[in-house]
């Protein structure tokens, strides 16, 4: 399965169509959630792994928050807006430097974790189309560095 990344020029905000509920009715709340943890999994090995917390507990925390995002914009029950509110994410993401490059590490972490999924292709694809549009939407830095202000 070939799962390609978009490129689009910076503040370019493309539009997000959401993942067909195909997708949540075949992972389910914790298929999703295995998802989620294999993609931080990932991340926290990657070149982008200090946007991430360091300590365990807070890292666990940004697992469970990213999970009750999908499930919700899966189709699933509205977790994230139960626990954190509206899912603002780019101001949720403001405090980070995420740049084009920093946005490339990231899906690829996540087409590796949904690689390793045994679901049909289509499912797959809708999911991808999504995290590959919106995560444009979280690119606030034109120059291709990795730096978190953890002031913030």
């Amino acid at each position: 399965m070939d799962l390609n990344i978009n490129t689009y020029q910076y503040g370019e905000h493309p539009e997000v169509k959401k993942p067909d509920p195909e997708f949540y009715n075949l992972l389910g709340d914790e298929g999703i959630r295995k998802l989620v943890s294999r993609h931080y999994d990932l991340l926290r090995l990657s070149p982008i792994k200090d946007l991430f917390p360091v300590e365990d507990a807070a890292f666990e925390l940004a697992k469970q928050h990213s999970a009750d995002f999908m499930i919700q914009i899966c189709g699933g029950p509205d977790y994230y807006n139960q626990h954190r509110g509206r899912p603002i994410m780019a101001e949720r993401h403001a405090p980070f430097t995420i740049s084009p490059k920093g946005r490339i590490v990231w899906l690829t972490c996540y087409k590796q974790a949904l690689l390793e999924l045994n679901i049909p292709g289509e499912a797959v694809f809708s999911f991808w189309n999504y995290i590959n549009v919106f995560s444009n939407w979280v690119v606030n830095a034109p120059a291709d560095h990795f730096k978190i202000d953890r002031k913030l």
